[in-house]
């Protein structure tokens, strides 16, 4: 979903290629690297590539969020639609410096709501590292229960799931 929504303290939109200086800052952070892996995105040509690309795929939704007073971006909220998964997963990501302020949560709660108003999606997962411990947290604060773990790629992941229609607003 595409479209741009407001919460008390940030502005969420849909990712462009002017977020190039950005995603390059994103994906080359440690938590990123450790986490959701290498995109071998190393300079802003890189960047606008990678952007491209994700702009391209009709089954990958990619959302900056952003401080409202400054219009700085400061994180990401996604919804993808993977071949190997039967319902669409959120992830999330935010550069180091803003984390544990509640804005990864405020924004992909907003994010969720927006889902279950003006979609017909039912089902949301949340796919995760065992070691993410920030990631396990959100997910369950955003109410996503624990199903199982599976491999991919000779890697264990953990799986969350909630039926978001059914699911009452956690704050």
């Amino acid at each position: 979903m595409q479209q741009i929504f407001e919460t008390e303290r940030l502005r969420i939109r849909p990712l462009s290629v002017e977020d190039s200086k950005f995603i390059l800052a994103l994906v080359n952070t440690e938590g990123w690297l450790k986490f959701i892996g290498d995109r071998n995105v190393k300079s802003i040509p890189d960047a606008i590539e990678y952007i491209e690309r994700i702009m391209k795929n009709d089954q990958v939704f990619y959302n900056v969020f952003e401080l409202k007073e400054t219009k700085q971006p400061i994180g990401i909220v996604t919804l993808l639609y993977r071949d190997t998964l039967p319902f669409p997963d959120i992830g999330f990501a935010i550069l180091p410096d803003f984390g544990n302020k509640g804005y990864t949560f405020e924004a992909s709660r907003n994010y969720l709501d927006a889902l279950m108003g003006n979609t017909s999606i039912q089902t949301i997962l949340g796919i995760t590292l065992p070691d993410n411990i920030t990631s396990i947290n959100l997910l369950e604060k955003l109410g996503l229960k624990y199903e199982g773990s599976f491999l991919k790629d000779d890697e264990e992941l953990l799986r969350y799931g909630s039926n978001i229609k059914a699911n009452k607003r956690i704050d």
